[in-house]
């Protein structure tokens, strides 16, 4: 199969936006064994700065929080922080990530999540016309504006990367 090419095996990420009457593309790269983000831009023929990846993290609070990052940027825990107003934060050890969001390392999406957690989304997401989001599993990304993907998920653009 050939990168990007469209298929017509929605996930439960493209679903969600289809309820909410969400225009995207979706994108599918399976059989290339890309799962690092810049691979998956890479095998999407795709800038790596319209890519995004979804981290999972939890405050000095306890409280847990999602951010959306370019998948070459680093994510500053300080400025997570403060867009949060938490003390501090830390990422989640990979073994928590599956119960607690239900998406798997590599398929992880900011949409669709069991629970409904505070998201911030790299200002970077607003440069373009789209950008691209894991649709919800390893080998599918979905590409859509930043502003109808804060119409499904709750968010708010901030400076959060390094």
């Amino acid at each position: 199969m050939s990168p990007g090419k469209i298929l017509e095996e929605k996930t439960n990420v493209m679903r969600a936006l289809d309820r909410k009457k969400i225009k995207y593309g979706a994108h599918y790269y399976t059989g290339t064994g890309a799962v690092a983000g810049a691979d998956v831009a890479r095998v999407l023929g795709e800038d790596p700065a319209r890519v995004f990846k979804t981290l999972v993290t939890v405050g000095r609070t306890g409280a847990h929080y999602v951010f959306v990052v370019p998948v070459t940027g680093e994510l500053d825990l300080k400025k997570a922080a403060a867009a949060v107003h938490e003390k501090s934060i830390a990422m989640i050890p990979q073994k928590e990530l599956l119960p607690l969001t239900g998406y798997v390392h590599g398929g992880c999406s900011p949409v669709g999540m069991k629970k409904l957690f505070k998201t911030v989304i790299d200002a970077t997401a607003a440069d373009g016309e789209t950008f691209f989001v894991s649709a919800g599993k390893i080998g599918a990304q979905v590409e859509l504006s930043v502003y109808d993907l804060m119409k499904v998920v709750p968010a708010e653009l901030a400076d959060i990367i390094s």
